[in-house]
């Protein structure tokens, strides 16, 4: 990683280094039903695998793990419905 700063040039644009990251975009932080559901499923999944080696089980570990798979699947499948970031479905039509 390069230790070069960014510079500002004389018409006020931000030029950075080659190979630094431009830390001025907004990334965003995926707030759309697709991450949500994401999440919240996988977080089922791994509270179902931590009760599970907690009680030493391991058809119930994979199950957890299993859940988890899902729910990164399902996050897939609902972004490429149009339910991800600026989705198809999501965008205002006027109503």
């Amino acid at each position: 990683m390069s230790k070069a700063p960014a510079s500002v040039s004389k018409s006020g644009t931000r030029q950075v280094a080659p190979g630094a990251i431009d830390h001025s975009q907004e990334l965003g932080h995926g707030n759309s039903p697709a991450a949500w559901t994401c999440v919240i499923v996988m977080l089922v999944g791994a509270l179902i695998a931590a009760i599970a080696f907690v009680i030493a089980s391991t058809p119930i570990f994979i199950g957890g793990a299993v859940v988890m798979v899902i729910g990164l699947i399902l996050g897939y499948v609902m972004r490429k419905a149009g339910y991800g970031v600026e989705g198809s479905k999501l965008k205002n039509s006027g109503h």
